[in-house]
């Protein structure tokens, strides 16, 4: 099992970004990337192959209402992208709980292979 601390990631409202007719991510959404990839790194992660099952509680930074679904975007293209696994369609059991706020908001993921 892999367990992480990660940053609470931008909702999937703030993760893409309109420029003409391309759509990129955006500033907000590569910086957590970056910092997401950065993290796995430190911790020596690598990518687990075949099916797996993921955790996740989330601990939103403020009060404001938030859809659970909306942060799932940002998370798994950046574990994917930091090594965590090879694709997103690898998971096949997701659990997903939002918890009490905290200052400055924090995501705890958990990896384990089935």
């Amino acid at each position: 099992m892999i367990e992480l601390e990660l940053p609470f990631p931008p909702s999937v409202n703030h993760y893409y970004r309109r420029v003409g007719p391309r759509t990129l991510i955006s500033r907000e959404g590569r910086r957590f990337r970056e910092t997401v990839c950065a993290l796995l790194a430190a911790a020596g992660v690598r990518p687990h192959t075949g099916p797996i099952r993921v955790e996740i509680e989330v601990y939103p930074p403020d009060r404001r209402r938030r859809d659970i679904d909306n942060v799932q975007k940002a998370l798994f293209d950046a574990l994917e992208h930091g090594g965590a696994y090879r694709d997103d369609s690898q998971i096949v059991k997701l659990t997903i709980e939002k918890r009490e706020c905290t200052s400055v908001g924090r995501t705890i993921v958990r990896i384990w292979k089935v």
